[in-house]
């Protein structure tokens, strides 16, 4: 008896391990609603890159709704987005210099205020409060782009560099909306 009930406790516990270790591993590999993305562009000697992630419309209604008209949004999902630079860019009217910034945005129906931070935040929002961690006081850059309504539906958030005119710009797109940030 007391050697069947080592035996079973044995076989309890490696079943315990077992559930465990496919619980773990299941949830590691499950796919991310808003995947990570990096996007870069390099031309000469200049070096830009964005880290965000990438929500997804679902059939939501998403400006105005998910995404709320004059207030500030993390720009994606998940993390904070993070814009770097090895140059200083002039942004509109205003200059940025070489570093790192958080990206964050003020979308309204008609432009957007896209502001470039100098503190790096782990998350996009407070877990507490579930509002944005942006702190205004190291605001490097704030400038306002008009918003362009597109034809098509761009189902996931994306964010780019487009440079097709001579002209370099930083692209968001989401949605049936889409701005331009000019860089030069």
């Amino acid at each position: 008896m007391n050697t069947f009930l080592k035996r079973l406790m044995a076989f309890l516990f490696i079943v315990a391990i077992g559930v465990f270790v496919y619980s773990y591993l299941n949830d590691g590999f499950q796919k991310r609603k808003s995947p990570k993305k990096t996007v870069s562009f390099k031309v000469d000697d200049l070096k830009l890159e964005v880290f965000y992630n990438r929500p997804s419309k679902r059939g939501r209604e998403i400006f105005g709704a998910l995404v709320p008209y004059n207030q500030v949004w993390r720009t994606g999902a998940n993390e904070a987005t993070t814009f770097s630079t090895n140059k200083a860019l002039n942004i509109g009217n205003a200059s940025l210099k070489a570093g790192k910034y958080t990206l964050w945005t003020i979308p309204n129906d008609t432009a957007w205020q896209v502001i470039f931070n100098a503190k790096q935040y782990e998350w996009g929002v407070d877990h507490e409060t579930l509002k944005p961690m942006r702190d205004a006081v190291y605001d490097a850059v704030n400038v306002s782009v008009p918003v362009k309504h597109i034809d098509d539906v761009v189902e996931q958030f994306t964010i780019a560099f487009d440079n097709s005119t001579d002209n370099l710009y930083l692209t968001m797109a989401w949605d049936n909306v889409k701005i331009e940030v000019p860089l030069k």
